[in-house]
């Protein structure tokens, strides 16, 4: 493995970062690591000034480019942003995958919601639906695949955006989730996970883990874990749906593919569905999964707010 390069997706962006932090994490160890990255910026640049890092810049939907990238790779971590594509990127990354045939293991992220669907249903928003086609494209293809499912995490808009911005305002989180449970995964523990898989992947090759926070509890609850973390009170304010869409989250000016995502997951948020807890995040890293603490300590519009913060 040493000397063989791992190829890592989607390291140019993302919610919470997860393939950037999945190279970084790699390299700490020493192994050599290729970036596909879509777009030949600064990102890139500084990728290839780490030493053991070589940049490949491609599109996931095209064959030659990921043919390319997964020359000489055993092991393979597959992630992109939410996109109409979706489906057509795993594909080709399945297909490319096949006819190699060198690969021991393709670590893919996909969403805890998939165990939650099948054929029939139709609550999903398209991208949880992109998803459950991905995982099953797959696992048809033959590929030595490992499916990591994590709920919603704690750097999704839904906190890092719309959250973040009524605390600042007036020290309250506004969501329309009810007294709905969930259980936000920390970016990084994904990512951590992700690179432990590629690691050491022979024992759980063909395993799906679905990757939670540490417990599952409602808003206020959650409210109160910001007010410790933040010596001030932040108080959870159950916003009625429709008014959260024209008030919150139309305000983010999405694009509307993921702008249809994030409504669903916040819908499917007051049906009780992230209502969901698992203890793979600690099975795997041997340690309890972040909290909304650790969230808060790299959320700079949280630091830098005057009086927000305990003197």
């Amino acid at each position: 493995m040493r000397s063989q390069p791992v190829l890592v997706t989607g390291v140019g962006g993302g919610v919470g970062g997860v393939g950037r932090t999945v190279l970084d994490r790699l390299h700490a160890e020493g192994v050599p690591v290729r970036a596909l990255v879509h777009h030949d910026d600064e990102r890139s640049s500084a990728l290839r000034a780490m030493a053991g890092v070589d940049v490949v810049v491609g599109d996931l939907t095209r064959g030659a480019d990921v043919v390319k990238a997964l020359a000489g790779c055993r092991r393979a971590y597959f992630g992109m942003s939410v996109s109409p594509a979706y489906l057509e990127a795993t594909t080709t990354v399945a297909a490319a995958a096949r006819e190699g045939g060198g690969l021991e293991v393709l670590v893919s992220i996909s969403q805890m919601t998939v165990s939650q669907m099948d054929l029939t249903s139709d609550t999903e928003s398209r991208q949880q639906r992109l998803h459950w086609l991905a995982e099953h494209v797959l696992d048809w293809s033959g590929v030595p695949v490992v499916h990591v499912r994590p709920t919603v995490f704690m750097e999704n808009p839904l906190f890092a955006q719309v959250a973040v911005a009524s605390i600042l305002r007036d020290r309250t989180i506004r969501l329309p989730f009810g007294s709905a449970r969930t259980s936000p995964v920390a970016a990084a523990d994904v990512a951590e996970v992700i690179a432990r898989l590629l690691l050491d992947p022979a024992p759980r090759s063909g395993r799906v883990h679905e990757l939670t926070g540490a417990r599952s509890r409602d808003m206020t609850a959650i409210a109160a874990e910001f007010s410790a973390a933040l010596g001030r009170t932040v108080t959870y304010v159950d916003v009625p749906y429709e008014e959260w869409l024209e008030r919150d989250l139309k305000g983010l000016d999405l694009p509307p593919h993921v702008f249809e995502h994030i409504a669903t997951m916040a819908r499917l948020h007051r049906e009780n569905w992230y209502d969901r807890a698992t203890n793979d995040v600690a099975e795997l890293l041997g340690r309890p999964p972040l909290g909304f603490d650790s969230f808060i300590r790299n959320t700079p519009a949280l630091q830098s707010q005057p009086g927000l913060l305990p003197g």
